[in-house]
């Protein structure tokens, strides 16, 4: 299929804001499947490789070490060459990740192609919030860019589904191939998705090609193309810019820290290693499918209602209701392992688990990041938030069979005090972002011009002539 792009005008007529947004959110659906495909494979892995608790640690962590090396490498080459651009080449890369991972022979073979899909989770977790963000308007941009979100956890359910039809299905050595393979199939619709959508025209502004910016702004329905352009070029006038501590010390903190609290919630341990949380408390290969399933529901409904009322109730009020349910909830599941009691209620608590964080933390984490870096070098700082995301993740995924073969309840423990830790820390020092335009946020962020909250009546709310994706 021929790019569209802003080159070809007739073919960038027939973008629309939305259909932006949902091609570039689809990579979200890739990195759930990814993040949640892994746990129905493990108990195949550690019989077809051979492999001890470290060892399976090590299996599941090598593709969260090209997660790691995919997210600090994304931001420069997404500045210099736009998301969108960068984005394609990450959907190729799923795709051979995907057919790779299920044909391997070799652990060593395994390894190298779950990196390669690790390069594109990171990329994507990096380029696809900053794409959505640059082209939604101030008064729905969170909705917008938790759209990845969603598709993250709709990612994550498919994979469940898929795991729990496969493995009904299926029998033998072609059970854990197939459900590898399945992520191909909307790798293959996310490069096509893509080649239809423009570049980004804040990003455009940025390179100082005006022309094809206002193509695009047209392409996607965003307002008048004269005076956007003019408010981008005011904003961000098209000059080399450099991230620095000095200039953006504030936003590297805040991105670090909720980088930081998201992981250290627990999220990705539990996911990747489900299976064997429900097959230490007693429960069979299908029933621990089944439980998985409910789980993946249960993370769709809640990013749904935090994605809704993002917007409304803003960044912040969602983050420490969020800190206080998962916490009380890692409490409860910490209790059942430390007393072996009450094993029944493992699956509520882990749902309420999953329903707290996927209201806050989840909705939260992809639009805070891409909302308070200046354009210039937004993704590059959000490379810094992924970074530090993909960085504790890999550690925490190997660690946690480590641990948990000693004690099951301490990693749960851990989780707690943490969730206790952030609430803390994000109401002392975290700025509310709703309803502030992306020109302004640099501002608001760094020197506290705008208030805390209503920013959506304040003067730096967006032109009006930009309307919402």
């Amino acid at each position: 299929m021929r790019t569209t792009g802003v080159k070809d005008g007739a073919g960038a007529g027939r973008a629309t804001g939305r259909s932006a947004v949902l091609a570039v959110s689809l990579g979200g659906l890739l990195f759930g499947f990814d993040t949640a495909v892994i746990s129905g494979v493990t108990a195949a892995l550690r019989h077809v490789f051979a492999l001890d608790a470290v060892g399976l640690g090590s299996a599941v962590s090598a593709a969260l070490v090209g997660t790691l090396v995919g997210a600090l490498g994304a931001g420069h080459p997404g500045d210099r060459y736009g998301s969108r651009t960068v984005l394609i080449w990450i959907a190729g890369a799923y795709i051979i990740s995907a057919l790779g991972s299920a044909m391997s022979t070799s652990l060593p073979e395994f390894v190298g192609f779950r990196f390669l899909g690790g390069l594109a989770i990171g990329g994507s977790s990096v380029l696809a919030p900053v794409y959505i963000a640059e082209v939604a308007s101030a008064a729905r941009r969170g909705f917008m860019v938790a759209s990845f979100q969603l598709n993250i956890v709709i990612g994550i359910l498919v994979a469940y589904v898929s795991n729990f039809v496969i493995g009904a299905m299926a029998s033998g050595d072609l059970v854990w191939r197939l459900k590898l393979s399945v992520a191909a199939l909307p790798s293959a619709l996310f490069l096509v998705m893509l080649l239809r959508i423009p570049p980004s025209p804040r990003w455009l502004v940025q390179r100082g090609e005006e022309g094809k910016a206002r193509a695009a702004i047209t392409a996607l329905g965003m307002g008048d193309p004269d005076a956007l352009v003019q408010a981008f070029r005011n904003h961000h006038p098209a000059t080399a810019a450099r991230l620095s501590w000095a200039a953006h010390r504030k936003p590297i903190l805040l991105a670090v820290a909720i980088a930081l609290f998201n992981q250290l919630s627990g999220i990705n341990a539990i996911l990747y290693y489900l299976g064997d949380i429900f097959a230490s408390a007693g429960f069979d290969s299908v029933s621990s499918d089944v439980q998985s399933v409910a789980i993946g529901i249960a993370n769709l409904i809640a990013t749904f209602v935090g994605m809704t009322v993002i917007d409304r109730i803003g960044r912040k009020p969602l983050l420490l209701i969020g800190a206080t349910g998962t916490g009380l909830a890692l409490l409860g599941v910490a209790w059942i392992y430390s007393t072996g009691h009450a094993q029944a209620w493992l699956l509520p608590a882990l749902i309420g688990f999953i329903l707290f964080f996927g209201m806050s933390q989840g909705a939260v984490i992809w639009v805070y990041l891409s909302e308070i870096f200046p354009t210039g070098v937004r993704a590059r700082g959000q490379a810094i938030g992924s970074t530090t995301h993909w960085a504790l993740n890999a550690l925490i995924a190997f660690g946690f069979p480590v641990i948990s073969q000693h004690t099951r309840a301490a990693p749960f423990w851990i989780f707690a005090v943490a969730m206790a830790m952030q609430f803390i820390i994000v109401w002392r020092f975290f700025p509310e972002t709703r309803g502030v335009s992306l020109e302004a946020m640099d501002a608001m962020i760094t020197r506290g011009h705008a208030a805390a909250s209503g920013a959506s009546a304040s003067p730096h709310a967006e032109p009006e002539t930009e309307r919402d994706a």
